[in-house]
């Protein structure tokens, strides 16, 4: 154990030498705990159940309402939009002063996005039409597939605001954030189309955007905005809740009438303003935990593969899933359905296998993510993709961020 402590404090310290002494690192740390958010969020809410002969999706809030909490912890989707839109803005300011065309920046921007969602519907595809040559249903496959390509929403959204990020940087967040509740209105108090809601897709994650846009602009410099965010974000969440009608969990709800996330409601986006408003608020304790190597080298090698953990976490959960069923058909937390307090311990205990065979995962995979070669030279061993978006301590250049967003 002691030369496995030894060797990873090498590594970290050759991680942090390696880092731009102007690097924001609390910005990576807050995107690390977005995706750190997504990953527990939906290994906890999620559940695969084997009734009916197929495998079906079903969620602990159905019968346990009362820990729509746990969403309040764990979806944490309006944080990565901040940071996407702080980065986003930096990048292409930085850009046009070097003057980097606006189609070379996108497409190298959009290539760190999609570079790694190729293996990930690639593997999908052979997965699912292997399911279906060897016998098993198509409700076992539709529920599989859309467990698997659920990430991809997010991702599809997430470009489609990264390309607009010269329209969309100096745009005021209450502009977006008024569709959203025109859109709610209509839907819901004026009797409109249910369809319409599909418009806060883009309206409700352009606010937590521009407001990291803002951001990028020094608009948070001072404490105030932030506690006014954090303040009026979880006040309006709360009317909206115990007066407005909307749901308590920020996530969607198998047979629920109304979903916070999809499409995102006028509570989602008010929750994710609190959020936001925190997120701002721990900026300088973050920077400071992060000066310390051993902690800075965690979240830059998790940024290294963001985009890797986030597209494949749902699938290492089905694996295991799958891989239980030649034990049992009713692995108490893994095929049962979720009804107890019981469950919820028995799911505590699968998470660790989980996180392993996601890293198996991330092992395979991550070569995806992984940026061109560059000239400039690697780190060695497992900190070698550090080199390719950081920098020797003798090199002060602007570098990529961890995680394959250029800052």
């Amino acid at each position: 154990m002691s030369e496995v402590r030894d060797r990873w404090a090498t590594l970290a310290e050759r991680v942090d030498r390696a880092t731009p002494a102007g690097r924001d690192r609390a910005v990576d740390a807050l995107r690390a705990f977005a995706i750190l958010g997504v990953v527990l969020g939906h290994w906890l809410v999620t559940a695969l159940t084997t009734g009916d002969g197929a495998l079906q999706g079903t969620s602990p809030l159905v019968r346990m309402p009362w820990l729509a909490p746990v969403s309040w912890v764990f979806q944490t989707l309006a944080v990565f939009f901040l940071v996407g839109g702080h980065v986003a803005a930096q990048g292409y300011a930085s850009a046009r002063a070097r003057g980097v065309a606006y189609g070379d920046w996108v497409r190298q921007r959009l290539g760190r996005l999609f570079r790694p969602v190729a293996a990930v519907v690639a593997l999908w595809v052979v997965v699912a039409g292997g399911l279906l040559l060897g016998g098993a249903g198509g409700e076992t496959v539709e529920t599989l597939l859309t467990l698997a390509w659920s990430p991809l929403w997010f991702l599809l959204v997430f470009a489609a605001l990264t390309a607009a990020t010269p329209l969309v940087a100096r745009l005021s967040p209450v502009w977006p954030l008024a569709v959203v509740a025109g859109v709610d209105v209509w839907r819901f108090g004026l009797g409109g189309p249910q369809w319409a809601g599909w418009v806060n897709v883009a309206a409700g994650w352009l606010v937590p955007y521009t407001l990291g846009a803002a951001w990028a602009r020094g608009a948070f410099a001072r404490r105030r905005p932030a506690l006014l965010l954090l303040g009026g974000g979880a006040a309006a969440t709360a009317a909206l809740v115990l007066w407005g009608g909307y749901p308590a969990s920020m996530v969607g709800v198998p047979g629920a009438a109304i979903s916070n996330l999809n499409p995102p409601t006028l509570a989602a986006v008010a929750f994710g303003l609190a959020q936001c408003g925190l997120a701002l608020l721990v900026r300088e304790p973050l920077a400071r935990a992060m000066r310390r190597p051993r902690t800075w080298a965690k979240v830059a090698l998790l940024n290294l593969s963001a985009m890797t953990v986030f597209l494949w976490h749902q699938t290492s959960m089905m694996a295991v899933t799958a891989l239980g069923l030649l034990v049992s058909t009713d692995l108490p937390g893994l095929h049962t359905v979720p009804v107890s307090v019981g469950w919820i311990a028995a799911r505590l205990l699968w998470l660790p296998v989980f996180a392993g065979v996601l890293a198996v995962c991330w092992a395979a995979f991550r070569v995806h993510e992984r940026p061109r070669p560059r000239a400039a030279g690697r780190i060695a061993g497992a900190a070698d993709t550090a080199a390719d978006t950081t920098r020797t301590s003798r090199d002060r250049r602007p570098a990529a961020a961890p995680g394959g967003f250029r800052a």
